[in-house]
């Protein structure tokens, strides 16, 4: 379907949602700075089907939030070297007004100061180039910074983040390109074997009825940092996830994957 117009968030966080409705799941999100495809306006032209350029993922967004782009700009956006926030928190100014940002946002910088369309932004904070790969180390690091982030189904951010959600985020910013939901991010990568397992590895894993619905990252063989109930670091060996504040397994070991290139 061909685009009908353009946008990019200029909000802290938009709810992405399954349907164009505040009561429907939010099923991700866009953070500040993120550009996106408008695909279809609903009949009450309050919601707006879109789809988020980095990832592919489509959804509803609530039409007072978005904020239109030219056609030449989004292309230009896509075209450019731009960086993504590497602070847990952030502001961004705008004249007399702040806005919040949080990891993972993306800022399209310029000799220290911030272009949307023609508009000038003022940010202090720390970031790095949306294309440019960190080392394992770094990407681990990372990792721990979404430490007790709540669960939260559809988010993105330290304020609330789902397990595919995490997995994803850390992975965009240490440069690396990765689907939305689990069941797309476990078809990327190598496949190797619990004997094998290296810190950086993303590790799928089972439910009691059998179905893959969980997603962590590998940070030694005998241990995973995931987003169940909250960001934590739990045990892992080749059965699955030993829940250290349950003590028992809560995930079974299904496949790993290796998406970080110091191992390939």
């Amino acid at each position: 379907m061909e685009p009908i117009d353009y946008g990019i968030s200029r909000l802290s966080i938009v709810p992405i949602r399954a349907k164009g409705s505040d009561a429907s799941e939010m099923i991700s999100q866009l953070l500040f700075g993120e550009h996106y495809a408008v695909l279809e306006e609903s009949k009450n032209k309050q919601w707006l089907r879109i789809q988020n350029v980095f990832d592919g993922y489509e959804g509803w967004i609530d039409a007072k939030q978005h904020y239109r782009i030219t056609q030449e700009y989004f292309e230009q956006i896509d075209n450019s070297e731009y960086k993504i926030c590497t602070d847990l928190t952030s502001q961004i100014l705008y004249g007399k007004s702040v806005i919040h940002i949080t990891l993972g946002a993306v800022l399209p910088i310029l000799n220290n100061s911030l272009f949307m369309d023609q508009e000038r932004f003022a940010f202090n904070g720390e970031a790095k180039s949306i294309h440019q790969r960190w080392s394992v180390d770094l990407t681990l690091e990372l990792a721990k910074k979404y430490l007790n982030s709540p669960y939260l189904w559809g988010g993105t951010t330290p304020f609330g983040i789902d397990c595919s959600g995490f997995t994803q985020m850390v992975l965009r910013i240490a440069g690396y390109r990765m689907p939305r939901d689990s069941k797309d991010q476990i078809t990327k990568g190598k496949e190797v074997g619990y004997e094998n397992v290296m810190p950086g590895d993303l590790a799928f894993f089972t439910n009691k009825e059998g179905k893959m619905n969980h997603v962590g990252m590998v940070l030694s063989p005998t241990e995973i940092i995931h987003a169940s109930g909250k960001v934590k670091i739990d045990k892992l060996d080749e059965q699955g996830v030993f829940s250290v504040e349950q003590n028992n397994y809560s995930h079974h070991l299904f496949k790993i994957k290796r998406i970080l290139r110091d191992y390939t």
